[in-house]
This record gives structure tokens, sequence and C-alpha cells, in this order.
């Protein structure tokens, strides 16, 4: 026999694939190893090299063990927060019977412990969100965390620079995270302005394939947490960058994007502190707490009456915490379920949680863009409208050039969610996310506001409009969805 370069490779690619049979499948859902096995079936050696480098959904084993070690910590945190008499009404009265489940299941999942006696205020508005992070900054005494996925030196991100340079100039700590991917372009910049005052910066989850803590690139931090004085807290969907990205495209077009922080103050600002000293220790090896920052020491402010809860998530957790949540969420509503996220890709959880409830009745609303900035994902997701239509659930469109990038989710008129996570697989598996759950009705109809001022710039999906949709809109979609496992 005769061997030559094509002999090699068909055989090559007939031991690939039986080897993927054996490998892929195992403890991954069937539709993300069908995916697999299906690029690997059609192109061996390309797929069986893209799967060991984006094969694995979780962070590496060291990264892995921090984060258990973490989760150790912050419940030991909670066992001592429990002992302060100012914060008595977390277990007496005791917690509702329809808050119960979930509460227990971010305690199991997380460690994070529910937090009475906060305030919760919605900012809504671009500039305006920011200029709050920067008068909360300019009062700082003691210390701020910020922690961000992109981060730019523009006239979003640069005040934030000169407050954070402002206080460290009168001696307040401060610390800053952002993700090393998503920042190449940016961090230039912000590097040095910081660097210069002082301000130790480190990039998260950094690229390095030569490094034995290698984990996949697109494992990102996706996380936009500040924290000032263990007091006041920001999180939500907004990065420090201005409403176009940046993106000649966007500019081009004349796209921007609106997004929704929350600004918290009382013991909940802790929990967030907790998801940023976790990211700090996975970085440096470097537990903060009273022994070693000691500018965190501090009593626990009561400053409000809201119930809240930290939910963090991404692949140093052994689940997906936050797509759990989610489907309990939707699967207790009993009246009503308003979601607004620019990506829903609905794992197949999601997408049952949400036909069934609008099957039994329940009031199902979804607020998404009429465009999209990812071409793969945006399509992906039109896949799931039909489905979703018939089954009685109504999609909103939020009118074009802007981009609905604000991430949150109500259940009937006591549960509220502000997240920095999308619906789909991506910020489901791959990224690190954190979510703010608040059990408390005055907190809904503000953000019930919210979304009506979302319905008044969008406009209703009619079946009969997506059925009649172009015939190449249609094989996108269809295209796009096969590979919704991975995106």
């Amino acid at each position: 026999m005769e061997w030559n370069w094509i002999t090699i490779l068909g055989i090559l690619s007939y031991l690939i694939g039986i080897l993927a049979l054996f490998i892929i499948p195992a403890n991954r859902k069937p539709g993300e190893a069908t995916a697999w096995l299906l690029l690997i079936f059609m192109a061996p050696i390309l797929g069986a090299i893209l799967f060991l480098l984006l094969g694995s959904p979780k962070l590496s084993n060291w990264r892995r063990e921090q984060q258990q070690q973490m989760n150790q910590r912050i419940k030991e945190f909670a066992e001592e927060a429990e002992q302060i008499p100012a914060l008595a009404p977390i277990v007496d009265p005791p917690l509702s019977t329809r808050y119960e489940p979930h509460v227990n299941l971010i305690t199991q999942l997380t460690g994070m412990p529910v937090m009475d006696g906060n305030t919760v205020e919605l900012l809504p508005d671009y500039v305006g969100a920011v200029d709050r992070i920067v008068q909360d900054i300019d009062a700082a005494r003691r210390y701020v965390h910020l922690e961000y996925f992109m981060f730019a030196d523009d006239t979003i991100g640069g005040p934030v620079i000169a407050a954070l340079v402002r206080a460290r100039e009168r001696g307040v700590v401060c610390r800053v995270l952002f993700d090393h991917l998503s920042n190449l372009m940016l961090r230039g910049p912000v590097l040095k302005k910081l660097g210069a005052a002082g301000i130790p910066v480190h990039q998260t989850l950094p690229a390095n394939p030569l490094s034995n803590l290698w984990n996949r690139l697109d494992l990102r931090n996706h996380r936009k947490i500040v924290v000032v004085d263990g007091v006041v807290a920001f999180t939500g969907s907004q990065n420090l960058i201005e409403d176009t990205y940046h993106k000649r495209s966007n500019i081009r077009k004349g796209i921007r994007y609106i997004e929704l922080v929350v600004r918290v103050t009382g013991p909940i600002a802790r929990e967030l502190n907790a998801a940023f000293i976790t990211d700090w220790f996975s970085e440096m090896e470097v537990l903060l707490d009273e022994h070693t920052a000691p500018e965190m020491r501090g009593r626990i402010p009561v400053t409000g009456t809201v119930l809240c809860q930290v939910l963090p998530s991404g692949p140093g957790f052994d689940h997906n915490n936050n797509l759990m949540l989610f489907v309990a969420l939707m699967h207790a509503a009993r009246r009503r379920i308003t979601i607004v996220n620019p990506y829903v890709v609905p794992e197949e959880t999601i997408l049952l949680a949400l036909t069934s409830a609008a099957q039994r009745g329940v009031e199902v609303t979804l607020i998404v863009s009429e465009i999209g900035d990812q071409f793969l994902v945006f399509h992906a997701q039109g896949s799931y409208y039909e489905e979703l239509l018939k089954a009685g659930v109504k999609i909103h469109l939020y009118k074009a050039p802007v981009i609905l990038h604000s991430k949150s989710i109500t259940i009937d008129d006591d549960i509220a969610v502000i997240s920095s996570s999308n619906m789909d697989i991506r910020s489901f598996e791959l990224n690190l996310e954190v979510t703010l759950v608040c059990y408390d009705t005055h907190v809904v109809a503000d953000l019930r506001k919210q979304e009506a001022e979302y319905l008044c710039c969008s406009r209703p999906l009619e079946l009969e409009d997506w059925q009649a949709r172009p015939l190449h809109t249609k094989l996108f979609n269809n295209l796009a969805r096969l590979t919704s496992a991975l995106q």
C-alpha cells in the first residue's frame, strides 16, 4: 500500500472522529456535544484544534480551587453577619416562604446570604450613572474597589479615572480590575494614568498560552462592580466606555447603547465587595480582609428596608448559577414575567420555562433590540422567536439604531433582577457575571416604570410578520441556531 498525505489525513480524520465520540459527549449537554461532533465530523483537524482551545467551559483547576476557598470564606462572613444585631431582620421575622427557595438556592450555590436593610436606586441614564459613581468616589474616605469588563479613557471612563486619582491623592486605597482581552486596544492610557497615581490595576483572566494556569481564550470577566467604603456599591450592564463603544460601524450607523445601572447602599454592598475580593484573590493570590486590608474595617450600615442578595456566577463554579436562578424564578412566576436583555438565545431549560409559563397563563414579555451587534448571536436569537410567539410570549423590539443593552428581569410584583448577565450560553457557562436580586415591591415598581419606557420605544413583533421574513433571514437564523451551543 502506498502511503501519501491524502491517505494519512483520511486515517487521521477517521481516528479523530472515533476519539471524539468517546470524549465529547461525557458530562456535556446533548446540544453542545452534538454541535462539537458536527464540527469535528465536517472538519476533523480544524474541529479538533478548536476543541482543544475552546472545548472546556471551566476555568483551570487552580482557579476553581480558589473559588471554593472564597465560597467557604463567604459562608464564614455570613455566619459572622448573623451575629450583628443591626442585621437581625434577616432572620427575624422569618423569611417569606415566597422567597425562601430562591434565597436558599443562591446561598447553596455561592454562600451569599440574603441581606436586609438596604436601599436600591435605578440609574438608567448613561452619563448620569457615571456622574453618581464619580460623586461617590469623590466622597470615599477609606477605599474604592472597581471592576469592569471594558474601561476606556474617554468621556465616560475618563472622569472615573480622574476621581480615582483624586481619591488616591487624599489617601484612599483604590484597587482596579478589568478584563484582559476586552481592553487590549483601550488599556494603554488607563494603565498609564492609574499607574502614575500609584493605583494597582490588574487584568483579569490574562490570555497567556505559556502559563500553566491557561484557560480557554474566550472565558471572560464580564462583571461590573464599584464598591466605596463597603457602604455604597454599583452594578448592572454598563461598561466604562462611551455609548458607541468606539466602533466605526456603530458611529457610521448611529448605533448607541442603552444601559441600566443600580446603586445600592447598606449591607448588600459587602456582598458585591465579596465578589470583587474573590476576583482580586484569583489574580493576585492575596486575600483582602480586615487584617491584610485594614481600610476595610467598619460597621455594616442599615440604610433602608430592601431585602437583597448577590449571585456571582461563572466557570469557576460547579454549576451554571445564573441559569439555575433564572429558571427557578420563571417557574415560580404566577402572573407576570418581563425580561429585558440584548442577547436572548434560550438554553433548553430557559425555553421550557418561558413557554410553559406563557401557556399556564403568566404574562411573559420579552424586550429585545430590533438590531444586533453580533451576527451569530442575533440570528440565533431570532430562530427562537416563532416558538416563543406561538406559546404566547410577547416580544417587543426596541427600535433601531439603539441597542437595548440593559439586563433585567421582573417576576410578578415583588422580585427584581438587575444583572451583567445576558441570557445565552456564553453568560451561563463562559463569562464571570454578577447578579443582584431584590425581593421588594418598590424596586419592582421602579423597574416596571423603566420597562414601560422601553416599551414606548419598541414595536410589538407579530407572529405573521415574523413568519413572512425573507428567506435569507430564515437561513441565517437556522444556521446560527446550529452553532448557538458553542457561541
